[in-house]
Parts: C-alpha cells; structure tokens; sequence
C-alpha cells in the first residue's frame, strides 16, 4: 500500500519555527512532485510549495516565500517543509501530496492533479 505520513506540526509563537515531515511508505518520492498545501475550516485548500520530480525546481505561496523552504531528502524518502519565521495566518491544516504527472505546475495551487495524500498535521501559531 501506498501511504504519506506527515508530522511535525504543533503550537508556537509568532516568530517560533517548525518542521514539517512527509514521509512515504510503499513508494518512491522521487518520482513524483510533491506538494505542500494547508486548509483553513472554510476556505479553499492553498498550495503553499512544491517541488518538481525532474530538477527540484520548488514553487512557494507569495505568502510564504522568504519563511518557508521544502527540501527533498532522497535516502529518507522524505520531504520537509521548514518553516520560519511562522505568523499567525500560517495557522493551518498543513497536509503533503504526491503528483506523478508530467505537467507538474498543472496541479498548483489547488492540488487538484495530486492522487496521494498525507493525513495533515496541525499548525498553530498565536501567542
């Protein structure tokens, strides 16, 4: 079977730090893009990175760019989100998902090309 576990979230002030883990069992990330997206109760589900299978060329919200990083680690066959800096409006359901296509820009922002998913992993920041 094919499984995303993603961990790694928690509570943390303005300005603290985590680092979010998705992990694959059952398959190689390195043959998929994968993505970063997080989900407010209410609102869309917001693509916040992703990085190409091809070059690890990476995408990142505006929102997000200079505080987050995504880093691949192939030995692990684990992607990291690394986040900086957090601010309250990063205050989320951060999940990871895995896109096996060839387009890989088609699914971003709105995930919608990506056929595997973690379980998410709660973000809070707030003081």
């Amino acid at each position: 079977q094919l499984h995303l576990v993603n961990s790694g979230g928690g509570f943390v002030q303005p300005g603290g730090s985590l680092n979010l883990s998705c992990a694959a069992s059952g398959f190689n990330l390195t043959n998929y893009h994968i993505g970063w997206f997080r989900r407010v109760p209410g609102k869309a589900r917001e693509g916040v990175s992703a990085i190409s299978k091809y070059d690890g060329t990476t995408l990142y919200a505006e929102s997000v760019t200079g505080r987050f990083t995504i880093i691949r680690d192939n030995a692990k066959n684990t992607v990291y989100l690394q986040m900086n800096n957090l601010k309250p409006e990063d205050t989320a359901t951060y999940a990871c998902g895995a896109d096996a296509g060839v387009f890989w820009r088609r699914g971003w922002p709105d995930g919608s090309t990506y056929t595997y998913w973690g379980q998410g992993t709660q973000v809070t920041v707030s003081s």
